[in-house]
């Protein structure tokens, strides 16, 4: 990559850094474009170059989120405990490791409540759902194995990945806060009856 290009990504990535700070922070009606601008230490006329308005800006930051909440099942052909320790050690590694994950948590809840996005976002934004959606199915293979204790699979499904957005979101607000051991989530669904 040319020196140049290297530079206006590195810009377009502080632009995006200071703008999650600040959404996170500040709530999306109450950051200006002027504070994204103050924050990345540059011009606003420098930041409209790389993105047209706090609008496109926020939708940038919403799609990115997006494209991490995309979780692949396909390794579903293992013991169900194991497909939910695997995708809670990912999700722990990447928000102990890079904490403006943890701050995308923050992002997604905060835009799921914003009736003004684009209906394209809000699709997007559905992700999540369909991922407690998807998880239903392995939840009642592990039922049926014996390795996932009794109950409603939706219900577990939604303690299981609500547990995890409430540690990524407090890890998040408090980035000192040790990242907890995937075990500890997983013991949610984890029949110890067996």
């Amino acid at each position: 990559m040319a020196k140049r290009d290297e530079q206006k990504e590195q810009r377009r990535k502080l632009i995006l850094k200071s703008a999650l700070d600040l959404f996170i922070r500040k709530g999306y009606g109450e950051t200006k474009i002027a504070d994204i601008a103050k924050a990345a230490d540059m011009s606003m006329g420098l930041l409209f170059h790389y993105f047209d308005s706090k609008e496109k800006l926020y939708e940038e930051l919403i799609r990115i989120g997006c494209e991490k909440l995309k979780m692949d099942f396909a390794f579903s052909n293992n013991a169900p405990l194991e497909v939910f320790r695997a995708a809670a050690e990912d999700i722990f590694n990447m928000v102990s490791t890079n904490p403006l994950s943890a701050k995308m948590f923050v992002l997604m809840e905060n835009a799921q409540h914003l009736d003004s996005l684009p209906t394209d976002l809000k699709e997007m934004l559905s992700e999540a759902d369909r991922l407690i959606k998807k998880s239903i199915p392995i939840i009642e293979k592990g039922q049926m194995l014996g390795e996932i204790k009794a109950g409603n699979a939706e219900a577990l499904s939604v303690a299981f990945w609500c547990s995890i957005q409430g540690i990524a979101q407090f890890i998040a607000l408090y980035p000192e806060t040790p990242c907890p051991n995937a075990d500890w989530v997983v013991s949610i669904l984890e029949n110890k009856e067996q």
